[in-house]
């Protein structure tokens, strides 16, 4: 939004010094930590008011996360323990967010990093949160000098059946797909092509490092969100061919009618759970594929209706 990027712009200036000196150590882009810091709780203003521990301790008793949250729970007293949060401060997320970058107590007790040197690692504190984002994306395999993105064009008569799929940069080359910017990519580098919004959206090279930002929060919309905030706060353009706004999604109930007709005839989706995941769109592009539509994998009211004329 507007105001996410207007402030996060300020919360970044005054940072900058900071933030750039972590990303001389880890090698993660500035923009990139203040982008998660953004996401996650609107640069410090919004860290949750959900008492944690008992969120976890509800958690652990009961639901399917049991021993996730039994987990975070034992990891959390062992912050306590070890004296960087106080029982004072742990309001968080209803599933054990804590701080500016919403750190799960695990992932905090193995690679919080005490970035103001006061000899506490503490996820409600700014510089301490913000080292520690740095330094989990570093050790989850951030490759430096590569963004998490590349905006590209197809060229006509392009077999979408290689949307999706992950092949090196000099594959794509040589099946046409440039990247509107001029940059040198390793040949070498994999890098998947997708297509967020079908075929009449954007086309997208992902790197690795989209990869890295999904193991903060595994959702493609999540990276992408993080990779376009980092763009703004640096004052970058961030996609250039326009989004379809005529597109609309499918209900709940309509994705599970989908997935059960695919599945019908022979485009197994692994259950119709309502959630266009990985192999609902891999299901729906392989039935595309077969009657005669592009096989982006996308989709929406309108690329669906073939198949249940809606």
């Amino acid at each position: 939004s507007s105001g996410r990027v207007s402030t996060g712009q300020r919360k970044f200036n005054e940072q900058r010094s900071y933030l750039s000196g972590l990303e001389s150590r880890y090698g993660v882009p500035a923009e990139i930590t203040a982008a998660i810091w953004g996401m996650e709780s609107s640069y410090g203003a919004v860290t949750g008011n959900s008492y944690i521990p008992s969120s976890l301790a509800s958690l652990a008793y009961e639901g399917r996360r049991q021993q996730f949250a039994e987990e975070q729970l034992l990891a959390l007293s062992d912050l306590l323990q070890r004296g960087d949060v106080s029982w004072s401060q742990l309001d968080g997320s209803w599933a054990g967010g804590m701080g500016e970058t919403q750190f799960i107590p695990k992932t905090w007790l193995d690679y919080g990093v005490d970035g103001d040197y006061n000899g506490q690692r503490n996820p409600w504190s700014t510089s301490d949160a913000l080292a520690s984002t740095a330094n989990y994306l570093n050790s989850s395999g951030w490759v430096r000098g590569l963004a998490p993105f590349y905006e590209a064009t197809i060229p006509a008569n392009f077999d979408y059946s290689t949307v999706g799929t992950k092949q090196s940069a000099a594959r794509w080359a040589s099946l046409g797909i440039d990247t509107i910017e001029d940059v040198s990519l390793d040949a070498n580098t994999l890098m998947e092509l997708w297509l967020p919004a079908g075929k009449d959206g954007p086309v997208l090279l992902l790197s690795p490092n989209f990869d890295v930002i999904k193991v903060y929060n595994n959702s493609s919309s999540y990276a992408l969100g993080v990779s376009l905030l980092g763009k703004a706060l640096n004052g970058q353009i961030g996609l250039r061919k326009s989004w379809p706004r005529y597109e609309q999604p499918l209900s709940t109930g309509q994705v599970m009618n989908l997935q059960r007709r695919l599945t019908s005839a022979g485009y197994d989706t692994k259950g119709a759970d309502g959630i266009v995941g990985t192999n609902t769109r891999l299901a729906f592009q392989r039935c595309q594929g077969a009657n005669g539509q592009t096989p982006d994998g996308f989709i929406s009211l309108r690329s669906a209706s073939f198949l249940t004329g809606w």
